[in-house]
């Protein structure tokens, strides 16, 4: 079975400026998650529906951008897989706040960023 898409987050230097803007052309639900910068997104699209997150850059040099996560069994194991196939690993298996599981992150052999989750 292939790794599906997990999350979806989106980041900003003007985080709360793209939460309106996305709650307009989508209609979807945003909740703060972790103060102002970070909120969780709701899409509205029912039981198995992708969510994802709207935040700050976190380097402040930062342009923003999106980022994908893949739902994985084993996050070292598709690290190593990863860098194997020529990839990159960015950030090593990481718990995130909340009970929200864990993540990683990779960059392809093009430079771009994908994100692990379990």
């Amino acid at each position: 079975m292939g790794a599906p898409v997990a999350f979806f987050e989106i980041t900003s230097k003007d985080p709360s400026r793209l939460i309106t803007f996305y709650r307009e052309l989508f209609d979807w639900t945003v909740e703060e998650s972790h103060g102002p910068e970070y909120s969780l997104v709701d899409t509205g699209a029912g039981e198995g529906a992708v969510g994802g997150g709207i935040g700050a850059v976190s380097d402040p040099a930062g342009t923003g951008g999106v980022s994908v996560y893949m739902r994985v069994d084993d996050l070292q194991a598709s690290l190593d897989r990863a860098e194997t196939l020529g990839g990159t690993a960015l950030v090593p298996p990481t718990e995130l706040p909340d009970g929200y599981g864990r993540f990683a992150m990779f960059a392809d052999p093009d430079g771009n960023s994908i994100g692990l989750w379990t």
